[in-house]
């Protein structure tokens, strides 16, 4: 089987997108529960020099939709506009990224294969083919940025596990 782009990134970022949207979710329901104040899990960190929960799910659309987007301009920037500031904001944040990444065809990211890329932030500029860009550098930060907003819930008592985590998973359709 050649390999394809397409189902390397879309259908993961998808589950992804899915499962952290899942994630908020339980954040919110968990400060219904326990009277816990929003803001406590919105802003909290795993520790004190990383960024919050809301930094970690704006991520997640950011290196999933931004990725491509940034992909079809051949170049991407870091997203330094402030994180969403409520769960609300949130899940329309990730139900934003996940609307774009389905409207993208499987032709059109097959078709980025060996172009250029760049990602470029100040003065600082990496050159990347963008399948490289979207498996090396994109690809990866989407799955930290997801489970550092896991752990950060976990850290907060939020009764979550791997299948949180996982989302929904994709099983062989019969022909």
């Amino acid at each position: 089987m050649a390999f394809s782009l397409f189902d390397a990134t879309i259908p993961n970022f998808l589950q992804g997108i899915g499962a952290v949207r899942g994630l908020v979710g339980k954040a919110e329901a968990f400060c219904a529960e326990t009277g816990t104040a929003p803001e406590e899990i919105i802003g909290a960190r795993l520790i004190d020099d990383m960024l919050p929960f809301a930094y970690q799910v704006k991520s997640v659309a950011v290196h999933s939709q931004g990725a491509i987007e940034g992909v079809r301009k051949g170049q991407f920037s870091p997203d330094m506009s402030e994180p969403p500031a409520s769960f609300a904001a949130m899940i329309e944040r990730l139900d934003t990224a996940q609307a774009a990444l389905e409207a993208v065809g499987r032709d059109e990211v097959e078709q980025f294969i060996g172009r250029d890329m760049a990602f470029v932030i100040g003065e600082r500029r990496m050159e990347f083919t963008a399948e490289t860009f979207l498996m090396t550098f994109s690809t990866p930060n989407f799955f930290f940025h997801a489970t550092t907003a896991y752990a950060i819930l976990r850290g907060k008592g939020v009764a979550i596990g791997k299948r949180d985590f996982i989302g929904q998973i994709r099983l062989k359709v019969p022909a």
